[in-house]
């Protein structure tokens, strides 16, 4: 999902889902500060309906983050995921741990650049 530009930099594009503008365009411009390609969108659907990305299926509404994985999993992408969320019950906790995908509870703090440069590192492992 690298552009050739972003590759050669060596910089990992970061996808951000997240329906809060401010909390969006918060983690963006921090990622970006750090040296991420960023694009970011509103929700699933904006994101599954990316020229860039493979077709999806878009009649999947209210679709949350572990919901949007499994669609990119089904068509066989890959991409590593980080879940940011508040107050996650043992069932989302039990979901993320089965799919590897680390969560991060709001607030935020300073532990997401921590977890996006230890998922974008597995990425070519």
């Amino acid at each position: 999902m690298n552009s050739q530009s972003e590759q050669g930099r060596g910089y990992h594009s970061i996808l951000i889902v997240e329906d809060d503008r401010a909390v969006r365009e918060s983690l963006k411009f921090s990622l970006v500060i750090e040296g991420f390609a960023v694009r970011a969108y509103a929700d699933a659907e904006h994101l599954l309906a990316e020229p860039r990305l493979p077709r999806f299926d878009q009649n999947m509404p209210g679709m949350n983050g572990l919901d949007l994985v499994s669609a990119l999993r089904a068509r066989h992408i890959e991409t590593p995921a980080i879940l940011i969320t508040s107050h996650p019950n043992q069932s989302v906790r039990d979901r993320a741990a089965s799919a590897g995908i680390p969560i991060i509870e709001k607030p935020l703090l300073n532990s997401l650049l921590d977890h996006v440069r230890r998922t974008v590192s597995h990425e070519g492992s």
